[in-house]
């Protein structure tokens, strides 16, 4: 699935329909450059599932937590300051990502190696002005 996005309405639908085309929690994997709206897609995600708190970057955390109001958990993580797999692994990444959650990971090849096979990837690209989000499924 792909979507062009020019608004925040426009993502807030996009995020529904990504939400709704997963159907459940899942390890969703986030590629884009820096800036391209990994952080601000997730925020969208997060409000669309109904967490209580707005999301914000886990930059400097490497991991965010939003409680949902039916009891589950979203984990946001930005994996962009990590730069080895041991610190990755230090930081119990198989325990989010096999939790049952939703897990929205930013630089996430950074964390291959423990990722389930079946991730989502969402890929946003700038396409003149707009963002280009596309949406694979796991093979």
């Amino acid at each position: 699935m792909r979507w062009m996005c020019g608004s925040v309405e426009e993502l807030e639908r996009i995020a529904a329909e990504v939400v709704q085309a997963i159907g459940q929690p899942a390890v969703v994997l986030l590629n884009g450059s820096m800036g391209a709206g990994k952080t601000t897609f997730t925020r969208a995600v997060v409000e669309c599932l109904g967490a209580a708190e707005e999301a914000s970057s886990p930059t400097f955390s490497i991991v965010n937590e939003y409680p949902l109001a039916n009891g589950d958990v979203v984990y946001h993580f930005d994996l962009y300051r990590l730069e080895s797999p041991a610190e990755v692994e230090d930081i119990g990444i198989e325990e989010y990502v096999y939790s049952g959650n939703w897990c929205f990971i930013e630089w996430p090849e950074r964390a291959m190696d423990f990722m389930p096979e079946d991730c989502y990837r969402i890929d946003i690209e700038v396409v003149g002005g707009e963002r280009m989000i596309q949406l694979s499924s796991p093979t």
